[in-house]
């Protein structure tokens, strides 16, 4: 294969990355297999903010993608939280960047430029906070065109998934017991780690049914708990958690194909499919609503219309839908902690804790039982003092 002539032009940012990439065209797929000061390699047009979140947590030297990560349909949000944390992003590179590279691979990035032993591989765009603000900017004047599609998008699920949405029709039978309980429905998305330690004492106290969704079983286990039932098409979930004994429910095309039933069952796991159009976060929410749950509790689920674009999926139209119908069921923990956690340095407790001596000081000498109680202190004290030193 020829490779192209590369212009040598100077960096848009000082230095030059160096480091072995890992290539996945799912990145929720690839960052399982990252490792810190590695470059990932991704073909992800219009970079969501969940991604960019897990490549950040990955600790990732720099991220190489084949697509435009801001292509202008829409105000997305990764490309800005890779760029905020730091982490070098050239996109853009060409669809023949995967043939190019091969997984293990040493490259060296300069500027907007990538190499292999010494040879130029592919050449992209270098983003920045400026690029990155000026693509966005132009993506909210096409918002739009977006917003007309999404109101398609939700008439077409709803045409489609009429009788699951209104009558509960096509909801598997599950063991697990669900009707009168509360359900915490937890998907790897945005917040969800601040939001789970927050909901610390409400699951102790309610002891809710865990639902982890895909990967949101693993972030589960990771804080602490074990799902008790796993609800998605199996992408992003780990073997480990798949045998932890949790109920497992795969999510599966509409005309009933299931891709990830066939991993459950290499794992020698029992599973029922659940056939939808809609996202895997929609049929957990849906199958705790039609077995009787009292309150669902979101975290890291899709709440607003700039999360549901930023998915990307003409899809999350039924999420659009799924929380009108769930309605007052739902809540979602999102922003808990910063509602909630406060911080308070150590000085700052100390003066707390001296105020309330002081105060509590004050009020036992003014008072006349306060006074009684000093003047037998004081006696006391005298005594002592006394029978000692005489």
């Amino acid at each position: 294969m020829r490779l192209p002539t590369l212009r040598r032009t100077r960096p848009a940012e000082p230095g030059v990355i160096s480091g072995a990439v890992r290539l996945d065209r799912r990145t929720k797929r690839l960052v399982g297999r990252l490792r810190p000061g590695e470059i990932a390699v991704i073909d992800h047009v219009d970079l969501d903010r969940v991604a960019a979140d897990s490549l950040v947590a990955a600790g990732v030297a720099a991220v190489l993608n084949a697509k435009p990560s801001v292509s202008g349909r829409y105000p997305n949000l990764g490309p800005e939280v890779l760029v905020q944390a730091g982490i070098p992003l050239v996109d853009d590179l060409g669809e023949d960047l995967f043939d190019r590279l091969r997984e293990g691979d040493a490259v060296r990035i300069e500027g907007g430029a990538v190499f292999c032993d010494g040879k130029p591989v592919a050449e992209g765009r270098r983003q920045d906070s400026e690029t990155v603000a000026k693509a966005m900017a132009d993506a909210r004047e096409g918002l739009s065109v977006q917003l007309e599609a999404f109101a398609a998008n939700t008439m077409e699920y709803l045409k489609q998934e009429r009788d699951l949405l209104l009558d509960g029709v096509g909801v598997p039978e599950v063991e697990t017991k669900i009707a009168g309980r509360h359900c915490l429905i937890v998907v790897r998305g945005y917040d969800y780690k601040a939001d789970l330690d927050v909901l610390r004492p409400y699951i102790r106290e309610f002891k809710p049914v865990l639902i982890g969704v895909d990967g949101g079983a693993d972030a589960l286990v990771e804080a602490g708990y074990t799902p008790d039932m796993i609800v998605g098409d199996m992408d992003s979930v780990s073997d480990d958690v798949l045998r932890c004994g949790a109920e497992i429910v795969v999510h599966a095309y509409p005309d009933g194909r299931a891709p990830g039933l066939a991993r459950v069952h290499q794992l020698g796991l029992p599973a029922i499919s659940f056939p939808a159009a809609a996202t895997s976060e929609d049929i957990a929410m849906l199958l705790a609503d039609e077995k009787g749950a009292s309150l669902m509790v979101a975290v890291g689920t899709h709440a607003t219309l700039v999360e549901f674009l930023d998915k990307g999926r003409g899809g999350m139209a039924s999420t659009f839908l799924t929380r009108l119908k769930v309605g007052g069921k739902l809540v979602d923990a999102k922003g808990v902690s910063r509602l909630y956690r406060q911080s308070m340095s150590g000085s700052s407790l100390l003066l707390l804790v001296l105020s309330a001596i002081a105060a509590m000081a004050s009020a036992v000498a003014v008072s006349t039982v306060g006074k009684a109680y000093l003047g037998v202190v004081a006696e006391w004290w005298d005594n002592l003092m006394f029978s000692i030193f005489s």
